[in-house]
């Protein structure tokens, strides 16, 4: 079964109120349909970065970020985790106020993930990007998992 890593963002879209915005509700509604009808086809996982941050912000709201990812295995954000982020940031690649992103990548990264899920487009998701990321994972012997949003894993799976 495939392993995906579930950033923050995605309990983030499952918990919020639908926003009046049309395109967030838009991937709000979409997160919502990769949770209840395809997540059950991949093995989930998240981190202790992504306990660190869903715990942040409105209580009750928190509360149900919480509540979603509870029960999940939790990868190790360990010192080859920060040698990888380490590695993404010097490339340029992802600039240093956005290190818990590079350390995102990074543990889905260590720990061979085939998939990181994630709505962060600017400095995750991003086409421009994923070049000088997996240049970076290769140099130091790992492959980056595949970088995707929910509407890019919706596909049924081949049996």
């Amino acid at each position: 079964m495939p392993r995906v890593y579930i950033e923050t963002t995605i309990p983030s879209f499952l918990a919020a109120r639908t926003s009046r915005d049309v395109i967030v509700a838009g991937k709000q509604e979409t997160t919502r349909l990769w949770w209840e009808l395809r997540s059950r086809y991949f093995e989930l996982f998240v981190s202790p970065l992504v306990w660190d941050e869903v715990a942040l912000g409105d209580h009750e709201v928190s509360q149900r970020r919480c509540g979603i990812i509870a029960g999940l295995p939790v990868l190790a954000v360990d010192q080859q985790t920060s040698r990888i982020a380490g590695a993404f940031m010097a490339s340029g690649v992802i600039p240093v106020k956005a290190a818990t992103d590079a350390s995102h990548i990074a543990v889905a990264t260590r720990h061979g993930m085939d998939f990181l899920l994630t709505w962060n487009c600017t400095h995750i998701a991003n086409a421009q990007t994923l070049k000088r990321l997996t240049a970076a994972a290769s140099s130091l012997g790992y492959e980056l998992p595949t970088i995707c949003t929910p509407d890019e894993l919706m596909e049924e799976p081949n049996d």
